[in-house]
């Protein structure tokens, strides 16, 4: 795991110098257009500079690497796109789960609420777009070659649709309960879609062979299931400290994630039928969220425990088939382990019922 931050901090400093001299450049322009919207920007700078691991962007920037050797300003330049497309989707997110922060700081939709609720609402989804235009802006003006860049925006905007597409599944599941193979579908354009995107950006503009591409395409699916499964779990295990934000948010919304419905679908029916009650109301006592996590801990974690480590050995069986550079190899290879560590964490470190 100490290997896996190193590399992060090492790349994701770098990509933060460039993060900071685009907002430089961009609030500068816009002083000649409103003094609002300078106020806009500077607040998506520092949002999008909270102190954060870079892992969407030092995905691209490592395959990048790994295949070519080297980092240049064009992969930083790509890089940077790839931060700001990964920020907006988190604005959206934060919004539509009410989440008051993000980062130990702020959720975009509450930074301008004190104009009013509908106010910090608006901007919140305009500043997202927004984002997700610049995004875009960048990886068209890198100096890559325009059939390489075409081939990323492409990319980009697909998977833009799939996460859009999964999150109305996630929201729609709140409403529903779901079974594994419907979360998986849900999954398949969440967190696996953005690593695809993210890992296949650097391969694309470092011209790599189309079966190099689909071995990617596998690696980056597994892992994304592995973290989606990892991310949930922790969201409703640990401290707010450790997760940056509250915790317990799905068990208060009444979302279904795979730990969730293992539970539901694995718990007797006295235990089950209590799960849903507590799952359907949106303001529960902290004694019934306790209660909830209980269940969910005695039956739902295990199998969701397992579904994300096959997924990891997957991966690293993937990974070692390459012909990316041993740096890159290494450094998924260790943020795997520590998904996979971490998931050891909660189950040892927690009671039972």
């Amino acid at each position: 795991m100490k290997d896996f931050n190193k590399t992060l901090d090492k790349y994701g400093t770098k990509i933060e110098n460039e993060i900071n001299k685009f907002f430089k450049k961009k609030i500068s322009e816009s002083t000649k257009y409103n003094e609002f919207i300078v106020k806009v920007y500077n607040e998506l700078k520092k949002y999008v500079l909270r102190k954060g691991k870079r892992l969407a962007s030092c995905s691209t920037l490592l395959v990048y690497k790994g295949y070519k050797g080297k980092i240049d300003k064009k992969i930083l330049d790509v890089c940077v796109g790839i931060e700001l497309y990964r920020h907006s989707i988190l604005i959206h997110d934060d919004l539509i789960d009410m989440d008051d922060l993000r980062r130990g700081g702020l959720a975009f939709h509450k930074i301008f609420e004190d104009v009013s609720d509908r106010f910090g609402n608006g901007t919140a989804v305009f500043s997202g777009n927004i984002l997700y235009s610049l995004s875009l802006e960048l990886i068209l003006n890198s100096e890559f070659d325009i059939n390489l860049k075409n081939g990323v925006i492409s990319l980009i905007n697909s998977d833009y649709c799939n996460v859009n597409e999964s999150q109305i599944l996630d929201l729609l599941f709140e409403f529903k309960e779901p079974d594994v193979d419907e979360w998986y579908q849900m999954a398949s354009k969440r967190a696996a879609s953005l690593f695809r995107a993210t890992m296949l950006s650097g391969a694309i503009l470092a011209e790599v062979s189309e079966d190099e591409i689909e071995l990617l395409k596998e690696i980056a699916t597994n892992i994304g299931y592995s973290f989606d499964i990892q991310d949930d779990i922790i969201g409703t295990f640990s401290t707010d400290e450790e997760y940056g934000r509250p915790t317990i948010g799905d068990i208060v919304l009444g979302k279904k994630p795979l730990h969730i419905i293992y539970a539901l679908k694995n718990a007797p029916d006295m235990k089950s039928r209590i799960l849903k009650e507590i799952l359907k109301n949106k303001n529960p006592a902290e004694d019934d969220i306790e209660i909830a996590k209980m269940i969910i801990r005695k039956y739902g974690l295990e199998n969701a425990r397992d579904k994300s480590k096959k997924h990891a050995e997957n991966a690293i069986k993937l990974i070692h088939k390459t012909r990316m550079n041993n740096e890159t190899k290494d450094f998924f290879i260790n943020f795997i382990n520590y998904i996979t560590e971490s998931l050891d964490w909660y189950k040892s470190n927690n009671p039972t019922i």
